[in-house]
């Protein structure tokens, strides 16, 4: 099962305060382990909404509002991929994190969909365009 692990934002990310040597030192242990466990694939830091920007899409329309966002509009600010054999795997990886944040942290665990969950939707016609996207991805990486 292949998920993604949501960092949410607070006050602190928000502010652009950079984690301290400790923290990064920690979240590489912890990264360092999810690696060779084979349970990462992917995992970043985000810099705070007030450097990025939403695009909104409406039928044709698109409008854009650039940053800052509102925290309780379910902002993250780091993102892990993970691959493991279930949610409680996932879960059991989360709960080993270091302290990411000052104070309390939330970190939210979301399956991704995979082709089977698509049923006939998914043609082969489909399934071979994704095929080839993915080899694509993971030419390039």
């Amino acid at each position: 099962m292949r998920c993604m692990v949501l960092l949410k934002a607070n006050a602190e990310s928000e502010s652009g305060a950079l984690p301290s040597q400790e923290l990064l030192e920690a979240m590489g242990r912890y990264n360092e382990e999810l690696v060779k466990a084979g349970v990462m694939h992917a995992g970043e830091g985000l810099k705070p909404t007030s450097a990025g920007a939403r695009v909104r899409l409406a039928g044709e329309a698109r409008s854009v509002e650039r940053g800052p966002f509102p925290l309780d509009q379910g902002v993250i600010c780091g993102f892990w991929m993970f691959e493991v054999a279930s949610l409680d795997d996932a879960i059991a990886w989360v709960k080993r994190c270091p302290q990411p944040l000052t104070g309390e942290a939330e970190i939210e665990i979301r399956p991704l969909y995979e082709m089977e969950d698509f049923g006939d939707a998914m043609t082969p016609e489909l399934r071979a365009q994704e095929d080839r996207l993915r080899t694509g991805i993971e030419s390039k990486s």
